[in-house]
């Protein structure tokens, strides 16, 4: 690095609360239990909720990871954290991977995940849930990874003067750069578009040699 001049990016750690776990809805088991490989996708998804600083105050941001390619497949962004956050980003992540069933989905154990709204929708679409343990991150490591690396890359970078602004930037890092091209060392350098590119051609190319054929559905 010294050799080429870089400098490493560092960003100051504002911590705000984002689990709200003080409450008595019905809470998940643990189905993960730390394991954090998908044999493909669509077979287990994280979710969880970070916070933006504006100039117009906190904007909040809810995503959906498929755990197979570490593509974000569904996201939301709003100045108020509730129920209808989470939601929408795991709708969105539905209607991306057109509806599949039996998918697990992780998260932490936040009243919007407990809510009976969020447990009505994926009960509805056959969505195993699972949550971590009170007050361990770890549990949801991956969830956390992405925006650690999130707030590293392109936040600490940019000063929002308004929510639209950070929505708009956001938006434009998820789609154009991290899903696309940023390569990751757990997908063999791939970026998480490509591997899915790749996994959907060979699978292609399997059935085919068994005499069927059927779309990957990304």
């Amino acid at each position: 690095m010294k050799v080429n001049d870089l400098i490493p990016c560092y960003y100051r750690k504002y911590r705000r609360n984002t689990n709200n776990s003080n409450h008595r809805y019905k809470l998940f088991d643990n189905l993960l239990e730390r394991d954090f490989k998908a044999s493909a996708h669509n077979k287990v998804w994280v979710g969880d909720i970070t916070y933006i600083r504006t100039n117009d105050g906190w904007l909040y941001l809810a995503t959906v990871i498929d755990l197979f390619s570490r593509r974000v497949i569904g996201y939301k962004m709003s100045s108020r954290m509730t129920k209808d956050l989470v939601v929408s980003a795991l709708l969105k992540a539905l209607r991306l991977r057109k509806n599949p069933t039996c998918v697990i989905f992780h998260s932490d154990r936040g009243s919007q995940y407990a809510s009976k709204e969020y447990k009505a929708m994926i009960a509805s679409n056959n969505i195993r849930g699972s949550m971590s343990r009170k007050g361990d991150c770890w549990d949801n490591a991956v969830a956390e990874s992405f925006f650690a690396t999130l707030k590293k890359e392109y936040i600490s970078q940019t000063q929002f003067k308004t929510r639209e602004q950070a929505k708009l930037g956001i938006f434009d890092y998820i789609e154009t750069w991290y899903n696309k091209e940023r390569i990751h060392s757990y997908l063999n350098g791939d970026s998480p578009i490509e591997f899915e590119m790749k996994y959907c051609k060979q699978n292609i190319n399997d059935t085919i040699k068994l005499g069927s054929y059927h779309a990957c559905g990304f």
